[in-house]
């Protein structure tokens, strides 16, 4: 096990030791039921703050969504530990109050952590979502654009660029029914590559006519998935 993560352990613990030799030192081992339910929800509402970095979605806004469901956390624990220890010192013969106001609390904590991850998964699917919009387009006109410069033929190099235009102006919004055809444009391109290694004119323009019909299909049916 790595050193940081020892020290977090120890770091993590800390206040659990303190609260526990306070509670058992001070107060012994006899306590009525309020006491004994408040002390449990204390230690919920730590074991909840030290597990929130598990809830966290990854993702690029990973850091946001940190952020957010550790103020809940942080929010909750004190809240219920300043209870908590209210209803300790107090320690009211009933367990009815001590049970049912921290019950709320916790409940309203549960609602809005759960509310927020919800929240916080629709935003990193939305950008997952983004990104791979983006990568077709992104990824396919690079590639044409650094083939461009290896055609020596102008006529080739003019059926190459009209390739490359379309790529290039085509929607970055993309949908899932178009996974295949934007494949095959990206292994075509790999036969224009080869095509333009080996200096064959003939094979560059039909992958290049070959790779156009393909875009432009691409993009028409794209039109038609939005619409």
């Amino acid at each position: 096990m790595k050193k940081t993560n020892v020290l977090w352990i120890i770091l993590d613990s800390i206040f659990l030791i303190i609260f526990n030799v306070a509670f058992f030192v001070l107060g012994g081992t006899e306590h009525n039921s309020s006491v004994w339910i408040s002390y449990g929800f204390i230690q919920f509402a730590y074991v909840m703050l030290l597990l929130t970095p598990m809830l966290i979605r990854k993702g690029k806004s990973s850091a946001v969504f940190g952020f957010s469901l550790y103020s809940i956390s942080s929010a909750y624990f004190f809240i219920e530990l300043v209870t908590g220890i209210i209803f300790i010192l107090v320690a009211p013969d009933g367990y009815q109050a001590a049970l049912i106001v921290q019950l709320i609390i916790a409940g309203l904590y549960g609602i809005i952590l759960i509310s927020n991850m919800i929240a916080n998964e629709h935003t990193a699917d939305a950008e997952e979502k983004r990104q791979y919009d983006i990568s077709y387009v992104k990824d396919a006109s690079a590639r044409l654009k650094g083939l461009l410069d290896d055609v020596i033929d102008k006529e080739a190099k003019r059926r190459v660029e009209r390739v490359y235009d379309a790529v290039y102006s085509s929607p970055v919004k993309s949908h899932s029914s178009l996974a295949q055809i934007e494949n095959h444009i990206l292994l075509s391109i790999n036969e224009l590559d080869e095509a333009i290694s080996a200096g064959n004119k003939e094979q560059i323009l039909s992958a290049a006519d070959s790779l156009l019909i393909a875009v432009n299909k691409r993009n028409t049916q794209l039109r038609g998935v939005v619409n």
